[in-house]
């Protein structure tokens, strides 16, 4: 296996044994991940990236290789599978199948959004669990990794349709989580009604109020800038990169995918610093607003996704200047042939392919952050890293959210709510530190500026040293 972060200058004798150790144990670890895992091409995926950019940590530190934590690591501690029944409004009965995988707990219970979309399968829970892992780890919160949904699709289903499969789905997923054990949020399809019907549930069955659950109604629990932090901490992470370079977003056009809260409040964060959004999309198409948008845009946006559930193409209708295009079959998105100087893919995983890569770094672009998970694939990521594109991989640059929720369970176990201000200047620090350690630590092992590297790594000790001190084998 060609490891893309295996060093190329001349090894010493005893280097070369270390690194031929390496070499040969993550391609037998592939393999058996492949063999026991059939039919997982998410699963597959975000291992080899893990697994390829751990490359110098496991040269240096053989124990990790002695004692198997890559393996164990990769190895669900357990995937709860489970049909969910419930009744539609005309009486018909049907089926769907919830997911929960609770990826490894060596550092405080699981944590991990639930994700109400057709897509849900093993691979995709799987693939999410472990990048939430090393997701948590970086926020350096007592969180450790779970993902989990359903293929139920709320789309077009009624308020009384939503209501009850949230119920049902939560009857059958209550006795394996709770604010000690498994903490869920929300995630793609599940928003802040979705949560309040599924702890409605939880409350019923439980008899007391607990915080089992992230993501919750302001009134009742939740943290403040919990729905703004995906997005918001994006960007101070695209802001930390740019200072690098001693540069700063103000006065850039920026392309963004997706509408949702993520999408959104990337957009919001980046007119709050001074640049310039000009596109949007769902899985329809997207829209390009030549002109940019702005704050009063922005909140018809808003209104638009959040209150009537429509669809991005009708921004077109409403603002005449800008174009929409509708999505195709074709090998490349033109979302990301926009001219512009940073992009901040936020809509689904591998949603920038090695050509879009391409017409980004051809069109100029020198910073791409990631808002959704892993939306960029291999032969994407390293087209950036080969041009110097500032890049920040999802697992650091989306680390916003859970840090939120994070702090929402501190506030759950204190029964109390800090301010807006207070929560945003927490999310700052917390983005900062992880930027910082994903920088210093890709640095540390002789991939300066690649964050990947040092996001994956930094993840990685904290949660290995941590199953070496519970667990040494």
């Amino acid at each position: 296996m060609a490891s893309r972060t295996a060093p190329s200058r001349r090894p010493t004798t005893r280097r070369r044994g270390a690194e031929s150790r390496v070499q040969e144990h993550l391609s037998t670890l592939l393999a058996k991940v492949e063999a026991k895992n059939p039919g997982e091409p998410e699963f597959h995926q975000t291992v080899r990236e893990i697994a390829e950019s751990l490359w110098p940590v496991l040269v240096q530190n053989p124990k990790y290789i002695d004692n198997k934590i890559i393996e164990r690591l990769v190895e669900p501690d357990r995937v709860i599978s489970f049909g969910v029944n419930w009744v539609d409004d005309h009486g018909e009965i049907h089926v769907n199948r919830g997911l929960r995988v609770q990826m490894s707990s060596s550092i405080g219970p699981y944590k991990g959004g639930l994700r109400f979309h057709p897509s849900v399968n093993p691979s995709l829970c799987k693939f999410l669990a472990l990048e939430q892992t090393l997701k948590n780890s970086l926020t350096t919160l007592p969180m450790r990794g779970a993902k989990g949904g359903t293929d139920f699709d709320p789309k077009g289903r009624s308020e009384s349709e939503i209501r009850r499969f949230c119920q049902s789905f939560m009857t059958e997923l209550f006795p394996y989580i709770g604010e000690f054990t498994d903490v869920p949020a929300g995630d793609i399809g599940v928003g802040e009604r979705e949560i309040g019907y599924l702890f409605g549930q939880y409350k019923r069955i439980a008899k007391r109020f607990a915080g089992a659950i992230t993501g919750k109604g302001i009134n009742w629990g939740d943290s403040r800038i919990r729905q703004e932090a995906t997005g918001y901490g994006a960007v101070y992470f695209a802001r930390e990169m740019l200072a690098t370079r001693g540069n700063d977003l103000v006065g850039k056009t920026c392309l963004v995918s997706g509408s949702g809260n993520v999408a959104q409040y990337t957009v919001e964060k980046l007119l709050h610093l001074g640049a310039r959004a000009v596109t949007l999309s769902d899985s329809d198409g997207f829209v390009h607003d030549p002109d940019g948008i702005d704050r009063d845009k922005l909140e018809w946006v808003k209104r638009l996704k959040n209150d009537r559930r429509g669809r991005i193409r009708e921004y077109a209708d409403q603002f005449p200047r800008a174009t929409y295009q509708a999505a195709s079959d074709r090998d490349e998105n033109p979302l990301w042939k926009v001219p512009a100087d940073c992009a901040f893919p936020s809509a689904t995983q591998n949603e920038v392919n090695a050509k879009d890569a391409a017409n980004l770094v051809e069109n100029g672009v020198s910073l791409v952050v990631e808002g959704a998970n892993m939306p960029t694939v291999p032969e994407g990521v390293d087209r950036f890293i080969a041009a110097g594109v500032l890049y920040g991989p999802s697992k650091a640059a989306n680390a916003g959210g859970v840090a939120v929720s994070g702090l929402e369970m501190a506030q759950d176990m204190q029964l109390s709510q800090w301010t807006s201000e207070e929560v945003d200047a927490r999310l700052q620090v917390i983005m900062t530190r992880i930027h910082d350690t994903a920088r210093q630590t890709a640095e540390d092992f002789g991939h300066p500026g690649n964050y990947l590297v040092g996001a994956n790594i930094a993840g990685f000790v904290k949660v290995a040293d941590a199953m070496l001190d519970e667990s040494p084998i």
